[in-house]
């Protein structure tokens, strides 16, 4: 099976000048084969947000080689990472950055709109259907406020999963949840991932939902551990 994304002796250097040099990752190797679901574990302060930032094409590594779905990434500029980002990446976050003025519909279609400057009936066909499988049809012209947190977040996995991605990257996609609702969806993100192939590195500090995923990835002091 592909890789999805490819790591090669990836390192992150912060400072300079007058500064000091921190090297804050150290020289990582990884892949995510096409239809993986990962986690990505370490203690605070490991480099794990860096490392994500670095994935989603959010800032460029200081040294080694990045490929997404076959297309190398680590030298480009700022135009091209975003067009790459668009194309083949979706992200979940911890809070579920849903913005309050729209409705669940249209934070949907927000990923189209930002990559294509307008979203045509078809796209918006698939935005209600994405809402209907999850269970939020009835809430769809609803804002973020009349939503539950629970809500929310599905409506933000939505989201991310609106472009077709071929790469999820959730960054503590249940870390604002209660217990249940976070297994709700963990659950929902998991059945995307076994009936769609879509690939989701998860970042995680719940040993539980780790544990669940077919693959760990563990991040200390800035160096991937067996």
């Amino acid at each position: 099976m592909a890789d999805v994304l490819t790591l090669t002796g990836i390192r992150k250097r912060y400072g300079g000048g007058k500064a000091p040099l921190i090297e804050v990752l150290h020289g990582i190797d990884l892949s995510l084969a096409e239809g993986e679901f990962a986690a990505l574990t370490g203690p605070s302060g490991s480099g794990k947000s860096t490392l994500l930032n670095i994935m989603g094409l959010l800032e460029p590594p200081s040294e080694g080689r990045l490929v997404i779905a076959g297309e190398a990434a680590h030298d480009l500029g700022d135009d091209a990472r975003t067009r790459l980002r668009n194309r083949y990446l979706g992200f979940i976050f911890q809070f579920h950055h849903l913005l309050p003025a729209f409705t669940a519909l249209e934070n949907v279609l927000m990923p189209v709109f930002a990559g294509h400057g307008r979203v045509d009936a078809a796209d918006r066909t698939r935005a209600a259907a994405l809402l209907e499988r999850v269970g939020l049809a009835e809430h769809a012209y609803k804002q973020p406020v009349q939503l539950s947190g629970g809500q929310q977040q599905r409506v933000a996995i939505v989201r991310a999963l609106m472009a077709r991605p071929r790469l999820v990257l959730a960054d503590e996609p249940t870390g604002n949840l209660d217990t249940q609702t976070a297994a709700d969806v963990f659950a929902l993100m998991r059945e995307i991932n076994r009936e769609d192939g879509t690939t989701f590195l998860i970042v995680t500090h719940d040993a539980r939902l780790a544990d669940s995923c077919g693959r760990q990835v563990r991040l200390v002091d800035g160096s991937l551990k067996n």
